[in-house]
């Protein structure tokens, strides 16, 4: 079962070993993903952040769902462009979808409103998305 990933103080003796090495925008809101549904989105506001994202944009999702094969996955930038990171796979029965995607986004301007978009396109499983962020 995985477990949501939290900041660890440094001072524990503990911490992540991969920690993040640039800005981080998140959003923890939950989304409900409708069952053979439209596609739902989550908004991360990127602020401050001069120039283009980054040729390796790291996406960390936690998307809460009993039948992750069910979920199409982009990330869509402020001017509209999509990039797919989760195709839909009947085979993939497993629950929950919790990782990070490298995403070439350099030919985006940084700054403005990312989304998140989910889509469930098949029957009988629900979940949400519960968090979600941008390191840059």
């Amino acid at each position: 079962m995985a477990t949501k990933a939290k900041e660890l103080d440094p001072n524990s003796g503990g911490g992540d070993p991969n920690p993040p090495t640039g800005k981080v925008f998140e959003n923890t809101n939950n989304v409900n993903i409708p069952d053979a549904g439209t596609a739902v989105t989550s908004d991360v506001v990127v602020t401050g952040v001069t120039g283009n994202a980054p040729a390796t944009l790291q996406v960390g999702v936690d998307i809460k769902h009993t039948w992750r094969g069910d979920l199409v996955v982009d990330l869509v930038a402020p001017d509209g462009s999509t990039y797919r990171m989760k195709n839909s796979s009947s085979n993939d029965s497993a629950d929950n979808v919790i990782t990070t995607y490298t995403v070439n986004a350099s030919t985006e301007v940084a700054n403005g409103t990312w989304k998140l978009k989910v889509q469930d396109v098949a029957r009988y499983d629900t979940g949400y998305i519960d968090s979600w962020k941008l390191t840059f």
